[in-house]
């Protein structure tokens, strides 16, 4: 079966978060070793969990697209949330490496 329009959207805003959580969890883990900030080390623990759960996103997007697959509000609603994931975390990205 493949993979509707919005599934694969979804799939795509989920591994740019991805990356923009690495490219995080790579500053923060540097700050951390350098400053031993407990602030930081939450900061990097947040990427870390946030890095698993759009993995885990992925996974069922591809694994078992069945669950999104006759309702297109869900898809939506999926990649709605995806997105405004993203914007969160480009402008994250974009203040921490300034």
């Amino acid at each position: 079966m493949a993979m509707s329009t919005w599934i694969t959207i979804a799939s795509g805003l989920a591994a740019l978060n991805v990356l923009l959580l690495a490219a995080l969890g790579f500053v923060w883990l540097r700050n951390y070793r350098q400053f031993k900030s407990p602030l930081v080390l939450g900061l990097l623990a947040f990427s870390a969990v946030m890095l698993v759960e759009n993995l885990g996103a992925i996974y069922f997007f591809f694994s078992m697209g069945m669950l999104y697959a006759n309702d297109v509000i869900a898809q939506q609603f999926a990649v709605a949330l995806r997105g405004l994931e993203t914007v969160a975390l480009a402008v994250l990205t974009y203040v921490t490496w300034q």
